[in-house]
C-alpha cells in the first residue's frame, strides 16, 4: 500500500483558528494532521479551508488523488448560515459527487449531515463542555468497522452546543449519550461514504480544559453552569477522567478509519 494521501478540511474561520491555536496549541486541522501522522507517519496531508474558493477549486480538481477526506471540528454555529458556512456545506455536497471515504468530526458531522439532507439544531438536552460521558455504542455500531475494538461504553473529549436533530435519509445511528442522540452516524450520500462523530477522538482533555476555561465567562453567561464553582467542579471532573483515558481507546475511531481507507 502506498502512502495515504488525505485531505483535511478546516472547520474554523480565521478568528476562531487563532483562538484554537492559543488555547489548544493548534488549529483543528493541524491538530488532526498531527494525530494522523502519529498513527500513519508516512501519510501525505493537504489542508484546505472551504472559505477559500481557490483552495476548494484545486481540491475538487484533485479529489480522485485522495484516499480519504476529514472534515474537522470548529466553533461556528451551523444555523447562523453565513456565506462562509454555506461554502462549507457546498464543498461537502461537491465531495459527495465522488467516490470518497469521509470522516466527519463534530462540526464536520453537522456540515456533512446538512449537505446530505439532514438537519441541525441547538441541543435540546444541553451541551458537551469539554467532555461527553458514557457514550454507548448500539447494536449497529458494534457491527460497523469505525468502532472495531472500541469500548462499548466510553467517555471522550467533546465540545458542542448543537446536534444533528434529523439524520440524513438512510443514515444508521451508531452511538448515543444522554446529551445527544446522534453521537456516531454512518451514511451514504451521492457516491461518498461518511462516518460522523459528535465528539473528539482527535483532542486531548488538556486541550478541552483550555478551550473551556478560555470561554468560561460566556459558558456561565449562557447558563450551562450556575456559577464559577459549578464550572470549576466540571473542570475537576474532566481532569479526573483524563487519568483514565488511554491513547489507544481515545483515538480508536481515527485508527479504524485509516484502516478502512487503506483497503478502499
Amino acid at each position: 500500500m502506498p502512502n495515504l494521501n488525505i485531505l483535511i478540511v478546516e472547520g474554523n474561520d480565521p478568528k476562531n483558528n487563532e483562538f484554537f491555536k492559543k488555547a489548544a496549541k493548534a488549529s483543528c486541522s493541524e491538530n488532526l494532521k498531527n494525530l494522523v501522522l502519529k498513527l500513519e507517519p508516512n501519510s501525505e496531508i493537504k489542508i484546505i479551508n472551504p472559505a477559500r474558493d481557490d483552495q476548494t477549486k484545486t481540491a475538487l480538481e484533485n479529489i480522485k488523488n485522495y484516499d480519504g477526506i476529514i472534515f474537522t471540528g470548529g466553533a461556528m454555529r451551523l444555523n447562523d448560515m453565513t456565506d462562509e458556512i454555506k461554502k462549507h456545506i457546498n464543498f461537502a455536497s461537491d465531495c459527495f459527487k465522488f467516490d470518497n471515504k469521509i470522516l466527519a468530526i463534530c462540526w464536520g458531522l453537522q456540515v456533512c449531515s446538512v449537505a446530505a439532507g439532514g438537519k441541525v439544531a441547538s441541543g435540546i438536552n444541553g451541551a458537551h463542555i469539554g467532555i461527553a460521558s458514557d457514550i454507548e455504542i448500539n447494536d449497529e455500531g458494534q457491527k460497523n468497522p469505525i468502532y472495531k475494538n472500541k469500548k462499548l461504553k466510553f467517555t471522550s473529549p467533546a465540545f458542542n452546543y448543537d446536534e444533528v436533530c434529523e439524520m440524513p435519509h438512510g443514515a444508521t445511528l451508531l452511538s448515543s449519550d444522554k446529551v445527544n442522540k446522534v453521537m456516531g452516524l454512518h451514511f451514504i450520500s451521492g457516491k461518498s461514504e461518511i462516518w460522523g462523530l459528535q465528539y473528539h477522538p482527535d483532542y486531548e482533555y488538556w486541550q478541552m480544559i483550555n478551550l473551556s476555561s478560555a470561554r468560561k465567562d460566556r459558558i456561565i453567561e449562557n447558563k450551562h453552569f450556575d456559577n464559577e464553582n459549578d464550572f470549576k467542579n466540571h473542570i475537576d471532573y474532566i481532569k479526573e477522567e483524563d487519568q483514565k483515558l488511554d491513547f489507544k481507546n481515545r483515538t480508536c475511531e481515527i485508527k479504524n478509519w485509516l484502516e478502512i481507507i487503506k483497503i478502499h
